[in-house]
């Protein structure tokens, strides 16, 4: 899978891209990432990527030809999705991460400002996504969470890729309580059924534990 991140602030994944397991995943080849500013691609001495809004309104926008420039100096791979995020878009949801992660190259354009011109919305991106109902200060923050989400669910990216069949919302439901060594920690014991050894016990009370936990947290996902 190849990923192309359309950024201002390249300097802004240096480090998360070399980190922990998305770092491993990125040196052993099983996702390429590449970084495109598209401040590269002005044509003006200043190199402005931005300009005032028509219709006047408070802050500025990303001007459009910088950030098609970028994109379309990229190369195309069959299964292509051009993504912008804004908190306009679809949230970001488990179920996209498993959608998105069968294409075959991801195109992530991170908004700065108060967002870009709407023609590259209308005209060159083909999916907008949202990391939630809140704004933040770029699109650099969910392009990270998008290819975090992604990239782990590539053959390879886990050591056990069976342990991503039981986590919260592969099957509709939050995540049970998990519990390590040392059984008695402070005073607070781990549940008796956990190390009694009977799995079907434990499946029954992990199973009971999501649906308990999903209907006091997010009863929308019932």
């Amino acid at each position: 899978m190849r990923i192309d991140i359309v950024t201002l602030f390249p300097e802004f994944f240096t480090s998360p891209l070399q980190t922990s397991l998305l770092g491993k995943a990125i040196a052993n080849q099983i996702a390429e990432v590449h970084l495109t500013n598209p401040r590269d691609f002005t044509t003006d001495k200043h190199h402005r990527v931005d300009d005032e809004p028509y219709g006047g309104g408070v802050g500025m926008l990303m001007k459009p030809d910088p950030i098609f420039a970028a994109v379309e100096s990229l190369p195309s791979l069959p299964q292509r999705e051009i993504i912008y995020l804004t908190p306009q878009g679809e949230p970001m949801k488990q179920e996209l991460f498993k959608e998105l992660v069968k294409y075959d190259q991801l195109v992530l354009i991170c908004g700065s400002y108060e967002g870009i011109d709407e023609r590259v919305c209308e005209h060159l991106v083909t999916r907008e996504v949202s990391l939630g109902d809140f704004v933040l200060t770029c699109g650099e923050i969910p392009a990270l969470a998008l290819i975090n989400g992604v990239v782990r669910l590539r053959p390879g990216t886990v050591g056990k890729e069976e342990s991503l069949k039981f986590e919260s919302f592969e099957d509709g439901l939050l995540d049970y309580p998990q519990y390590t060594r040392p059984p008695v920690f402070r005073g607070w014991e781990v549940p008796e059924v956990l190390r009694s050894g009977n799995h079907k016990l434990i499946a029954e009370w992990r199973k009971e534990q999501q649906l308990l936990r999903t209907q006091q947290r997010r009863p929308d996902l019932l």
